[in-house]
């Protein structure tokens, strides 16, 4: 009783509905997931806004012989994951957990499940290039030839396709999976689990096989750049930026809701207490949202990945930073070469 009334403070008769309701067992809770829903939106459109003009009309992504293909798809991806917050957001503030129209909760998890597939897909396929190009520079490889066309990206978003069918197969965005149905036989039953067991795999294989790629990355960067001892470390310090960067962005965006969710089905399956189910119900929705702040972490890889990019974008919307640090830059070199022409006579 005490967490009920720490998750919910004091409300009239039955303060929890059960989770096959869909509908938001604290109002206020959910309100507060809006409002950070909202925030997300308002910082990140116009920031992924800026770096596809940047992409588009600067850089002339599909011309580049570099990974900027990956990142211009990533962004994209971000954009449209963007576009479904405000809908989430107003559900929320409803007191509801998804809409009630079915084409419309059909169609939102289309989107939030496709676009945070390719999210996902473009930051591993990125990392595994300067994977490729770090720890084995003169070999070649399958994904060193098609980067620089757009046939990989493509390929890539046709394959997220078919793994977003499962997740609107039965009502995901409410949790149900493995949950019992009064009165439904035998065969329905099998058929109900078979489905879910099928859309839980695809959920955390999205997540859990690319983050065990990163971490290989990751090691194997990190090892090359402690095996060398000559030349120059920059591209491999560089290198070690972005694939810890994405690790950042999945440890802090897609890790916790998975974790979320293998608790919650474990209550499903372990029958636990409706309170209990409900608070690992609200805990995976609050996590959901904080899935959602890749949007505006992505960027960070962006400038890990490029120092051109790093430099286009600040001179293309804050040159004054620019002018600033030259001006100190050129301050300081003016001082080494006279340093006694500021002195004080």
């Amino acid at each position: 009783m005490a967490e009920l009334a720490f998750l919910s403070g004091p409300m009239p008769n039955k303060t929890y509905q059960h989770i096959e309701d869909c509908l938001a067992s604290d109002k206020a809770l959910y309100k507060f997931f809006a409002a950070l829903m909202i925030v997300i939106f308002i910082l990140a459109l116009p920031l992924n806004a800026s770096v596809l003009h940047l992409f588009i009309f600067k850089l002339k992504f599909w011309k580049s012989n570099t990974n900027n293909i990956f990142l211009f798809n990533l962004v994209l991806a971000d954009i449209l994951l963007l576009f479904c917050l405000p809908i989430k957001a107003y559900n929320f503030i409803q007191g509801e957990r998804r809409s009630d129209n079915d084409a419309v909760c059909k169609a939102m998890l289309f989107m939030l499940f496709l676009n945070r597939g390719a999210s996902i897909a473009f930051l591993t396929v990125t990392s595994i290039d300067r994977y490729f190009n770090v720890v084995h520079p003169g070999r070649k490889n399958l994904l060193r030839a098609l980067k620089k066309s757009p046939q990989i990206s493509i390929l890539i978003w046709l394959l997220l396709l078919p793994l977003t069918i499962p997740t609107m197969l039965k009502n995901f965005d409410c949790c149900n999976s493995h949950s019992h149905v009064p009165g439904a036989d035998k065969e329905d039953a099998l058929i109900k689990d078979v489905v879910d067991s099928l859309r839980e795999v695809v959920f955390f294989t999205q997540i859990l096989i690319p983050f065990i790629i990163l971490v290989y990355c990751t090691v194997h960067i990190v090892n090359r750049l402690r095996k060398k001892t000559v030349g120059d470390k920059t591209k491999l310090k560089r290198a070690v930026f972005l694939v810890m960067s994405v690790m950042v962005v999945f440890s802090i965006c897609f890790l916790p809701c998975t974790i979320a969710r293998i608790i919650l089905l474990v209550a499903r399956v372990q029958n636990w207490k409706e309170v209990n189910e409900d608070i690992a119900a609200v805990a995976f929705d609050g996590f959901m949202v904080l899935s959602y702040m890749d949007c505006l972490l992505d960027p960070l890889v962006y400038c890990f990945c490029s120092t051109k990019f790093k430099g286009l974008y600040l001179s293309s919307y804050f040159p004054f930073l620019l002018k600033d640090a030259t001006a100190s830059i050129e301050s300081s070199t003016e001082n080494t070469m006279h340093p006694t022409r500021n002195t004080v006579i």
